[in-house]
């Protein structure tokens, strides 16, 4: 995206991380089996006439609370998150998350009291000259077998190549969660995306990624690169009423 809209601004960040080495891998999904997956309140954001299925490896950097010094060896590190796109009750755009993989375990406990799906597992995420690589031991939801996937990255995007569809894709300011029936919606700041071109070999792939079939052989539609942006998170609050049903 071009800017920052003044609803994009987190005025007051709870957590501060850099995403770097990002890499935007997109499948086209069917509307009703991603409806399917998500919590009440939360409806597809139909995009170029379908769902999308992002999957995002990179590296997490300087992980910390504002005020608070990032702590060497442990504040980085690699991840990946399997994604979907949303709209909430409010009519705002953002992000339902499907899973997410990191092998740091204190993370994985703390972001999922507060509804996000994380899972431990180990990963790679390193980029040499102009390809990445990554590797991790459990994107699937059910089926154990590893996510590997190189990413070889080209010029910047033009800006003829940078289309709404594009800009919907990779740059989203909130994430929604689901807590003790209660949506949330949880804030996001960041630069806009440096997007550079790129394709991707997908070397191994589980049966399932975040619930929705992916096979192997079938690459994503879309692919993109960016060395990463720095971001703000804010405080999650509530949106909507409180819902009996839970989501799968």
């Amino acid at each position: 995206m071009s800017g920052r809209a003044p609803e994009h601004v987190v005025r007051r960040a709870v957590a501060l991380q850099s995403w770097a080495d990002i890499a935007f891998l997109h499948w086209r999904a069917p509307v009703p089996q991603v409806q399917a997956l998500l919590p009440p309140g939360l409806t597809v954001d139909a995009l170029d006439g379908s769902a999308w299925l992002g999957v995002t490896p990179f590296r997490m950097q300087d992980v910390r609370a504002p005020g608070v010094p990032a702590l060497p060896g442990w504040s980085t590190f690699p991840e990946c998150n399997v994604r979907t796109y949303v709209r909430g009750p409010d009519g705002r755009d953002g992000l339902w998350f499907l899973r997410l993989v990191c092998p740091r375990r204190a993370v994985v406990l703390a972001l999922r009291t507060v509804g996000l799906p994380y899972v431990h597992g180990d990963g790679t995420a390193v980029v040499r000259h102009d390809r990445a690589t990554y590797r991790f031991a459990r994107l699937g939801a059910r089926d154990p077998a590893p996510f590997e996937c190189d990413v070889d990255v080209g010029a910047s995007l033009p800006e003829q190549e940078r289309t709404p569809l594009v800009d919907a894709l990779t740059g989203r300011w909130s994430a929604w969660t689901w807590v003790a029936g209660r949506l949330l919606r949880v804030p996001v700041e960041h630069e806009p995306w440096p997007l550079r071109g790129a394709s991707a070999r997908l070397r191994a792939v589980p049966g399932d990624v975040g619930e929705l079939a992916l096979p192997a052989e079938t690459p994503p539609e879309l692919v993109h690169f960016s060395s990463g942006v720095r971001s703000r998170i804010g405080l999650p609050h509530v949106v909507g009423r409180r819902r009996a049903a839970a989501p799968r």
